[in-house]
């Protein structure tokens, strides 16, 4: 039996110490987590909130027009989508901007979290806006109907204006997905003259 020689053990090298003003800087990450978990008791909120309008929509489906429950599924899509958005500020912030989760292997782990920057979180959250404001576009256009009535929640001008507004976030959503690609393609050319 021949042994093989074994390969010198190698020691690792350690990291050049941190000075104290960079290590306050950098440990200073630590200050959002307040911040996400406040986020987290919104979402419990939020769980509440869709809990309350379910059992109203079920206690009052006999009761309710076909318009009325419409409103209120269009309501409880809100509600997930909203709850959606704190998710995706929760985990990929926190993995972003704070610490890693390192779940990577875990069957749970959501599918963007792999690929999750400050670009990518810029454009999900862009779209999710622009989706939460569609609903509730949606919801007001189902309502209207009723402009000008005393049964109207909204007038003409509040319509108007949250149109306005949600083009506002389409076109900010569009400027956000076009700098961002700019920005890459800056670094693709950059990286292939370096």
């Amino acid at each position: 039996m021949t042994s093989e020689p074994k390969a010198p053990s190698v020691a690792p090298v350690p990291p050049p110490p941190i000075g104290l003003f960079a290590q306050v800087i950098f440990g200073s990450r630590w200050l959002q987590v307040p911040l996400y978990v406040g986020l987290i008791i919104a979402q419990a909120v939020y769980v509440l909130l869709f809990l309350k309008e379910l059992w109203h929509l079920v206690v009052h489906s006999f009761d309710a027009s076909e318009q009325q429950i419409m409103l209120v599924v269009l309501g409880l899509i809100d509600v997930v989508m909203i709850s959606n958005l704190l998710i995706m500020v929760i985990v990929g912030g926190y993995e972003t901007f704070v610490s890693r989760l390192n779940l990577s292997g875990h069957p749970d782990e959501p599918e963007w979290l792999s690929h999750v920057n400050a670009s990518v979180l810029k454009i999900k959250l862009a779209m999710a806006i622009i989706g939460i404001s569609s609903i509730s576009l949606l919801r007001t256009f189902i309502e209207a109907g009723n402009l000008g009535t005393t049964r109207s929640n909204f007038t003409e001008s509040g319509v108007m204006w949250q149109v306005l507004i949600h083009l506002t976030f389409i076109v900010s959503a569009i400027g956000i997905a076009w700098v961002d690609r700019l920005s890459e393609s800056g670094q693709r050319k950059g990286a292939g003259h370096g």
